[in-house]
């Protein structure tokens, strides 16, 4: 896929690079030829947002399990979240994590560094000295509580011209919930979480962001109300993006069952609040889709609804689900689709890569009439808890291409 056409092309690759990209190229001796007619090529995907575990909580997933999963799924790079032991809050912390990546990863890794210390919400980090080595800044988990702490975060990123991908969440209105406070928590006797809890902290950031006029990158939006206001936000010119995940586009709380398979944070929402979503997609208000792929122990996810970790995995369903359930179904085309999880993140993190000759060849493959079953002890992920497990998904990824090396072939 070429500048959002869909041509039959061939593609060379040489030297970890995009070559040509052209009609009728014959192979030269010794060439190897990978024959993809019929299925889609196109960039690698990117995923904004995954937890790698590591440091501190290999039991969930390793750099090398965790890209393993992600070269499975068609992902070439992905930006890894800090809530880490310890948190990359110094470069001392940061280099544990960068010395595994260079040992483990088979894709592209790019941590985010935390915006406060610990991740604590009070004393920032040295934003200068850890920009040249992170994607962004964020303290992914919790929410920065006090406004004064985000506004110097936001403007030491304007100062270092950096993005701030913020976990919004006011602690005070979460009060014990841990699903969607909505017509199943009530059906179930759940305790839940209110959207307001997402959407004000939003609010909030929106206008320090107006002030300062830094990059402002929502994390995992859940809410109808949060798409209404990023959405005005960008009609005034307000220097915001964000992402949604593909449960919250194509689940609503009355799909929840009392399994730890499907309690994330933020919470998969109701069923007008995931049509908002989908509007954002299609409208552009939500720039990205990102899996927020959190895996855990078995045993952790295996205490039902109320006392189960939150987060699920998602590196080897996402392109399916959205292909299947947004692209099949006509909701989005498939050159939006390959743009929320390829082109757009590459265009927000200044990350390089697009589909081009002369660019890393990053390259994914997919086999659109592929149908399979979600199966997840068929994951290379060590995290199995998925809510689309049993799901009949068509659309799979047959080959993952990394600076011009092939990382995963079916």
């Amino acid at each position: 896929m070429r500048e959002g056409v869909q041509e039959q092309l061939d593609v060379v690759v040489a030297d970890g690079k995009i070559a040509f990209v052209g009609k009728s190229v014959e192979p030269e001796a010794g060439d190897k030829v990978v024959d993809c007619a019929g299925k889609l090529v196109c960039s690698g995907l990117v995923d904004l947002h995954v937890h790698l575990r590591e440091p501190g909580f290999s039991s969930k997933e390793t750099i090398a399990s965790g890209t393993s999963a992600a070269a499975h799924g068609g992902f070439t790079t992905v930006c890894s979240m800090p809530n880490l032991a310890p948190a990359p809050d110094t470069m001392e912390h940061l280099q544990e994590q960068l010395d595994l990546i260079a040992k483990d990863a088979v894709v592209k890794v790019l941590p985010y560094a935390t915006i406060t210390e610990r991740r604590a919400g009070d004393e920032l980090v040295d934003f200068a000295a850890l920009k040249p080595y992170v994607a962004g800044f964020s303290d992914d988990g919790t929410g920065v509580q006090r406004e004064e702490v985000m506004k110097a975060a936001m403007e030491a990123a304007a100062e270092n011209d950096c993005i701030i991908a913020a976990h919004c969440e006011v602690d005070d209105l979460l009060r014990g919930g841990y699903i969607h406070d909505g017509e199943y928590a009530r059906k179930n006797g759940h305790r839940g979480i209110c959207s307001e809890s997402e959407w004000a902290q939003i609010e909030r950031d929106i206008k320090l962001t107006e002030e300062i006029g830094c990059r402002y990158h929502v994390c995992h939006i859940s809410t109808k109300e949060s798409v209404a206001l990023i959405r005005e936000a960008k009609s005034r010119g307000v220097k915001i993006t964000c992402e949604t995940g593909p449960h919250y586009l194509t689940m609503c709380d009355m799909d929840l069952q009392e399994e730890g398979r499907f309690k994330m944070n933020p919470p998969i929402r109701s069923a007008e609040d995931r049509d908002a979503l989908v509007k954002g997609i299609q409208d552009g208000t939500i720039d990205v889709v990102a899996t927020d792929h959190a895996p855990h122990t078995a045993e952790e996810k295996s205490r039902g609804l109320e006392r189960s970790a939150m987060g699920v995995v998602g590196l080897e369903t996402s392109f399916a689900v959205i292909y299947t359930k947004l692209v099949k179904t006509g909701v989005i085309t498939l050159e939006k689709a390959v743009d929320v999880l390829a082109e757009a993140p590459r265009r927000i993190f200044g990350l390089g890569g697009k589909f081009a000759e002369g660019e890393a060849a990053d390259i994914a493959v997919f086999d659109l009439e592929a149908e399979w079953t979600v199966d997840p002890e068929k994951f290379h992920s060590k995290g199995k808890a998925t809510p689309f497990e049993g799901w009949a998904l068509q659309g799979e990824c047959c080959l993952t291409m990394v600076d011009g090396k092939i990382v995963y072939e079916r």
